[in-house]
């Protein structure tokens, strides 16, 4: 494994759109419902995964690039996001359906095998895809969040047990309906502040107080930074982001972190299991996951034996394929390449 702390790559990293690589909008049927994903190119398969609170347009810097470069790169919306669909039972967001809607979309395209790639929520559902059915994903791509096994630890005990009197984001996520009365009356608001928060150059300085642990009586947004938007982040794409969120609602996306303890149990088949397929981690040294889940990378070469290489971007934050699309661009593609 090679430790790389990448600098910024030039602009002319960004691949240019080319004729014939439109990006093209569909709806494909799976077993839990539908899934709206957005393609681009022609070429081996590369399904993107976003994570929370977004949608397939997170990776729209990719889809051009990847598309550019030979493959053919599908974002998807979760299962819960944007077009996709959105059962009403908490228990459908499950790990185990998301990755039966991965394995759907492949054969929806009518291919047999992908690289998948995700970020955020998205890599954990990434890497669980690969672990689940590496009979279809041959390669794993992870963005800011690491693999980590699952282990003897149910979650919600695991989460309870830090933060002290306050409250771990992830359990102030769990109860339906509390997140979303915080969030709904302004999702554009909540969304900038999220955003910002966890943006390097617009997040909170070294030693504030986190907004991932939220203090009795308050709301999550108290601690966001406020008044600010990153600057990867023009007008123009928040009010887009906003106005999806505001018609579908944000819980879909929360039912993720509901799931947690039922993820555990569904996976015990898989304790400490390593993903052996190509793998590939990219992190922000200024993303909190990269310390929280300091353990995690450093378990790579028995967790992630197949990897590729672990990049920690210099000055980067949560964001990482918003923050740095250029370099992101530059060490997918070249990743995706070396495995074809």
């Amino acid at each position: 494994m090679h430790q790389h702390a990448d600098a910024a790559a030039p602009p002319a990293d960004r691949a240019p759109h080319r004729a014939g690589h439109r990006a093209e909008h569909r709806l494909v049927e799976v077993p839990g419902g539908r899934i709206h994903l957005v393609e681009q190119g022609t070429g081996p398969l590369v399904l993107l995964l976003h994570g929370f609170p977004e949608t397939w347009r997170s990776w729209r810097h990719q889809l051009p690039a990847l598309a550019a470069a030979g493959f053919r790169a599908v974002a998807v919306d979760v299962r819960g996001y944007g077009r996709s669909s959105k059962p009403a039972d908490v228990a459908a967001y499950r790990m185990t359906a998301h990755v039966a809607d991965n394995v759907a979309v492949v054969h929806a395209l009518g291919e047999r095998t992908a690289t998948v790639v995700g970020h955020d929520w998205g890599a954990t559902i990434a890497a669980d895809t690969a672990l689940l059915r590496p009979d279809v994903f041959t390669a794993v791509g992870l963005l800011g969040v690491p693999y980590a096994p699952r282990n003897g630890f149910r979650p919600s005990d695991a989460f309870g047990m830090i933060g002290g009197d306050e409250e771990f984001y992830v359990g102030y996520f769990q109860r339906p309906g509390r997140a979303e009365a915080e969030i709904e009356p302004d999702v554009r608001g909540w969304l900038q502040g999220f955003y910002a928060s966890l943006s390097a150059d617009t997040m909170a300085p070294e030693g504030s107080p986190s907004c991932f642990f939220v203090p009795p009586g308050e709301k999550m947004s108290a601690r966001f930074v406020q008044g600010v938007r990153p600057a990867w982040l023009p007008e123009a794409e928040l009010d887009e982001i906003a106005a999806e969120f505001e018609r579908t609602g944000l819980t879909g996306g929360l039912n993720r972190y509901r799931n947690v303890d039922r993820d555990w149990e569904d996976l015990a088949p898989w304790d400490g299991a390593p993903i052996t397929q190509p793998s590939l981690f990219i992190g922000g040294d200024r993303d909190a996951s990269a310390t929280w889940l300091a353990d995690a990378i450093a378990a790579f070469p028995t967790t992630l034996p197949g990897l590729s290489a672990t990049h920690l971007l210099k000055d980067c934050g949560h964001w990482i394929q918003q923050e740095r699309p250029d370099e992101v661009n530059r060490i997918l593609t070249g990743w995706l390449r070396s495995l074809t």
